[in-house]
């Protein structure tokens, strides 16, 4: 996909590091938005000055909620998706994808440190450790590629692909599964 000058929306922006990135590359049009408020604050004194670049505080699904925007692309690099129940962010992010485009986005892999997949639909309990080492609790669904390829498939998106990424650091299991999708 052509990301010039195209509408980029990414759950889960951190400090703005790959929002900027496309912006300044691409000349895409990125709106970045962070639950952690600290964290926006952070990617606004790094990147303010970019008028390409948007950073909003708040939770990715309010924000959907509340926005009328249409997106060229939405992705998530280890952000809010997989830490909001995926049968309420996955449609919403479906409506604001324009048809044809793509949501592309990281989670830790399933089987991570030789863990079993989940066999439900229920998240399981983790922590989110922020650069200032706070440990955050939070919900995570951990599914494998089939799995989210039904949530996707239910919320108008279609698997284009699934890749497992390793870390020798780290033994054999996959530590990461990159999902890539399309709207319908």
């Amino acid at each position: 996909m052509d990301l010039r000058r195209k509408r980029l929306l990414e759950l889960g922006c951190g400090p703005g590091h790959n929002a900027a990135h496309l912006a300044t590359r691409y000349g895409a049009h990125v709106t970045g938005v962070d639950l952690v408020g600290l964290q926006v604050r952070r990617a606004r004194s790094h990147y303010g000055r970019l008028n390409n670049l948007t950073f909003v505080a708040g939770h990715a699904l309010h924000y959907l909620q509340a926005s009328a925007e249409r997106f060229d692309a939405i992705y998530s690099v280890f952000g809010a998706i997989g830490l909001v129940a995926p049968e309420l962010l996955l449609p919403a992010i479906a409506q604001h994808l324009k048809p044809g485009c793509t949501l592309a986005f990281s989670v830790p892999h399933p089987q991570r440190g030789g863990r079993r997949p989940s066999t439900d639909d229920r998240p399981s309990r983790d922590y989110v450790t922020l650069h200032d080492r706070t440990r955050l609790p939070v919900a995570r669904w951990e599914f494998d590629a089939e799995r989210w390829e039904k949530h996707l498939g239910r919320a108008g998106l279609w698997l284009a692909s699934a890749q497992e990424f390793h870390d020798a650091r780290h033994g054999l299991w996959p530590t990461t599964l990159l999902i890539t999708a399309h709207k319908l």
